[in-house]
């Protein structure tokens, strides 16, 4: 299931779509069937102005991260979660330097919350995903040395290093946390990314509250806000149908129980 999902986000993503369609249109041209080659070609260059110029990625994106309010927390919390996906496990394990990636705001928010809330357990919950190399190092072990070095105390943090996906990462922290009834436990990841977090830690019975961190838009105004590159715009794209490839995906393989869930 992790490799048939991976491929089929690597299909859809509209960047790498963009691209087959054009290398359809090239190859077309190459075997002689004119009007099908350009057909292909413009087809490429509108859906490239459309989605890099244009607030589509920047809308499709806000509506995933404005779901999940942010809330207003209080003691008690028993455990705080952080999914993985805000290290890079490459670069790390190449470098030998523990390095952050754009959702590093996760590593920085659980820092603050650690201290806010120094009784709360603090759970790293991410594996090793990548799908054709094998890693020496997992997400979680990056993250630990991450926030050892911004002051956490060691012996708080706990490691899932076993999930792949996110709804493995739901199942694995359940494993691992085994939360008392009652216990209030905060999910920590992007807030793209909330939604789709929340529907598979329901799915498996943990109940957690939404932390969502690492926004990338703004508001209402990024709509009328003009793009400052194609690559900008697809960026936003590309993550905004990462995120709703897997929630839909997650769906129908009977993975969630709902497609969107509701705060």
């Amino acid at each position: 299931m992790f490799l048939i999902s991976k491929l089929v986000e690597f299909l859809l993503l509209p960047s790498n779509l963009i691209g087959f369609i054009a290398g359809l249109g090239l190859l077309a041209l190459l075997l002689r069937r004119p009007r099908l080659g350009r057909a292909a070609l413009v087809i490429a260059a509108l859906l490239l102005a459309i989605s890099g110029w244009t607030p589509f990625g920047r809308a499709a994106l806000m509506v995933l991260e404005d779901r999940f309010p942010q809330p207003k927390l209080a003691e008690p919390i028993a455990g705080i979660i952080m999914l993985g996906g805000a290290v890079d496990t490459h670069i790390t394990a190449e470098r030998g330097e523990p390095t952050l990636n754009e959702a590093g705001e996760r590593i920085t928010a659980v820092a603050e919350l650690s201290r806010r809330f120094p009784q709360a357990r603090l759970l790293l919950s991410g594996g090793a995903n990548h799908v054709l190399t094998a890693q020496p190092v997992t997400e979680s072990a990056v993250a630990r040395d991450l926030l050892i070095g911004l002051g956490v105390d060691p012996q708080r943090i706990e490691l899932e290093e076993r999930s792949r996906t996110t709804c493995e990462n739901a199942e694995q922290s359940l494993l691992v946390a085994k939360p008392n009834e009652g216990g209030r436990w905060v999910l920590v990841t992007s807030a793209s990314h909330m939604a789709r977090a929340m529907a598979c830690f329901r799915a498996v019975g943990f109940s957690v509250i939404p932390y969502p961190v690492d926004y990338r838009t703004r508001g209402a105004a990024d709509l009328r806000r003009p793009v400052d590159s194609i690559a900008d715009g697809l960026q936003a794209l590309d993550l905004a149908a990462h995120e709703w490839i897997g929630l839909v995906t997650y769906r129908l393989s009977g993975q969630t129980r709902a497609l969107f869930p509701s705060p």
